[in-house]
C-alpha cells in the first residue's frame, strides 16, 4: 500500500513540475522566436536555456507517465501512454494528458531528426510544443486533485499568466516593428527598382500606390 501511495504522490509532484517547466519552455520559445533583445540575456543564452529546460520537461514528463501507469491505486494501462482516450480511469482527462505527451514526443523526435528533415517541416512540428501547453493545462485542471489547495491554484495560475504575458508582449512587439517599418516612395522606389529587368510594371504600380497617379505637366488645349 505504501508503494502505491508513493507512486501517487510522485505522479502528482512530477505532473505539476512538468507543467511548470513546460510553461517555462513555452515562454522561452516565444521570447527567442520573437527576437527579444536583452543585455543580460543574449539570444544564444536564451536558446541554450530553452533547450535545457525542454530536456528537463521531457524527463519529468516521462517519469510522470511511468508512475501513472505503475500506480495500482488506479488503472490507466500501458496502451494509454500512446493511445488517447483508451484509459478506463477518467478517460477524457487522462486522454488529454496522452495527447499532450504525444505532441511532446513528436517535438522530441523532430528535434532529434532536425538535420534530416526540411526546415519548414521542422518548424511546423516544433509548433506542436505550443499546442501541447493548453492541453497540459486542461489535463492538470481537469484531473488534478490538488486544485483544492490554494498553493497549487496559484502555481497553475502563474503558469497561465506567464505564457499569456509572453505571447502578448511578442504580439505587441511585432505590431510595433511593422508600424515602424519605413515605406518606400518616389525616389526610393526608383532607386530600388533601377536596373532590374522586367520590373517596370511593378515599379509603376508601386509608384502609383505611393504617390498617386501622375498628371501631365500642361493640360492639352482644345482647338477652335
Amino acid at each position: 500500500m505504501s508503494s502505491s501511495v508513493d507512486l501517487w504522490y510522485a505522479t502528482r509532484a512530477t505532473g505539476l513540475a512538468a507543467l511548470v517547466l513546460l510553461s517555462a519552455t513555452v515562454v522561452l520559445g516565444i521570447s527567442t522566436a520573437g527576437r527579444a533583445t536583452s543585455g543580460r540575456w543574449p539570444g544564444f543564452a536564451r536558446a541554450e536555456l530553452h533547450k535545457r529546460v525542454s530536456a528537463a520537461t521531457v524527463v519529468l514528463l516521462a517519469v510522470h507517465v511511468l508512475t501513472s501507469v505503475l500506480d495500482t491505486y488506479v488503472h490507466i494501462g500501458w496502451a494509454s501512454i500512446v493511445l488517447p482516450f483508451s484509459s478506463l480511469y477518467d478517460r477524457f482527462w487522462t486522454g488529454l494528458g496522452t495527447v499532450g505527451a504525444d505532441l511532446m514526443a513528436a517535438v522530441l523526435v523532430s528535434s532529434a531528426l532536425r538535420r534530416a528533415i526540411p526546415a519548414r517541416a521542422w518548424r511546423g512540428l516544433h509548433w506542436l510544443a505550443y499546442a501541447s501547453w493548453p492541453v497540459a493545462v486542461a489535463h492538470a485542471v481537469g484531473m488534478g486533485t490538488d486544485l483544492r489547495l490554494a498553493a497549487v491554484d496559484a502555481l497553475v495560475a502563474s503558469c497561465i499568466l506567464a505564457v499569456l504575458v509572453a505571447a502578448t508582449s511578442r504580439l505587441v512587439g511585432a505590431l510595433r516593428r511593422r508600424a515602424a517599418r519605413p515605406t518606400l516612395a518616389g525616389p526610393q522606389l526608383r532607386r530600388t527598382y533601377r536596373g532590374i529587368p522586367g520590373q517596370r510594371a511593378i515599379r509603376h504600380e508601386h509608384l502609383v500606390r505611393a504617390t498617386g497617379p501622375t498628371l501631365p505637366a500642361t493640360a492639352p488645349t482644345q482647338g477652335h
